[in-house]
């Protein structure tokens, strides 16, 4: 009998103050927007990982306030995507999983990798960064312990996960629309990004066992909504993912695969935070579709809003 993959809807990041009161009961404790968002949610994307290094304990607290079901997705450090632009990766990716990464144990999920939108495709620099990337717990960790000496003192080199670490590829590039591309990252098990915007390339070749889409607005990027119309193509999507099928409108520039009858976990992340403030919204009414309930949450209220960094 066919298994279908796990559906993980969610949102890009957490912290945005002109959610409270609007997405966030009125009142909510702002350290407690996370445990409520991860209630609403199965997964939710981290931000603040891609700007700089964060520290162990906040990947700790992170992972205490979710439930035990619950994944983040990792954005990468723009360290290595945009200042490095990949070249001599290997210290700087030493780093950014001794920060703590390894720290959320089996609420880790995909590591995002996102590139400059004037970052073209070069064959030989993304095939020296992707073999970098480790694909289980002890790799991680055996690349983590190669750090240099920012981390020293403060870096976590050991986990208790047991699942695959996963990444994904998301290009902004037309030079990325290459069969060249597609088969190397079949080759290194790294999933092509799914974005759904005006401004990047769309693509959904399957280059992994798992899907990951990022959904910034088709019409205008971070702001757009989806209507009804437009979620019930992306639900059709998802359902086709996960029971191992392509979509009968996927936009490839490889043929399908073939069916795969243990399904395909799919992670969709609402990234049209701005203005209209849909992501949190789309994701619930999506999530609807898919028959994916929200979990209960008890929260504290208080007129105090305390300061904290954005993720």
């Amino acid at each position: 009998m066919a298994r279908t993959g796990t559906v993980r809807i969610g949102i890009s990041g957490w912290t945005y103050k002109p959610w409270r009161g609007v997405f966030y009961p009125k009142g909510l404790v702002q350290n407690d927007e996370l445990a409520y968002a991860s209630r609403q949610f199965r997964s939710i994307e981290i931000n603040g990982t891609f700007y700089g290094l964060q520290r162990p304990e906040a990947f700790g607290h992170w992972r205490e306030e979710t439930p035990d079901d619950f994944v983040f997705a990792i954005k990468g450090s723009r360290y290595i995507t945009h200042m490095l632009r990949l070249k001599e990766a290997q210290a700087a990716l030493s780093n950014f999983l001794a920060s703590g990464v390894l720290r959320l144990g089996p609420k880790l999920g995909p590591i995002l990798w996102q590139f400059p939108p004037r970052m073209r495709f070069d064959a030989e620099r993304f095939a020296a960064f992707l073999a970098l990337l480790p694909h289980d717990p002890d790799e991680a960790v055996a690349l983590a312990k190669r750090h240099d000496e920012r981390l020293n003192g403060r870096a976590w080199l050991k986990t208790d996960a047991t699942q695959a670490i996963r990444h994904a590829v998301e290009i902004r590039h037309e030079s990325f629309c290459t069969e060249e591309f597609v088969e190397l990252l079949r080759r290194h098990r790294v999933a092509l990004v799914c974005a759904d915007t005006v401004d990047w390339p769309l693509l959904m070749d399957l280059t992994a066992d798992f899907v990951y889409c990022r959904l910034h607005g088709s019409e205008r990027l971070y702001v757009s909504g989806y209507d009804d119309a437009a979620l019930d193509i992306w639900a059709d999507r998802v359902r086709s993912w996960a029971e191992g099928r392509e979509p009968d409108d996927a936009r490839r520039l490889l043929p399908a695969t073939a069916p795969r009858n243990r399904g395909r976990d799919v992670f969709v992340y609402f990234d049209n935070t701005d203005v209209k403030l849909r992501a949190p919204f789309d994701a619930r009414s999506l999530a609807r579709r898919l028959g994916i309930p929200p979990a209960p949450v008890a929260t504290r209220t208080t007129t105090a809003e305390p300061e904290t960094v954005a993720r």
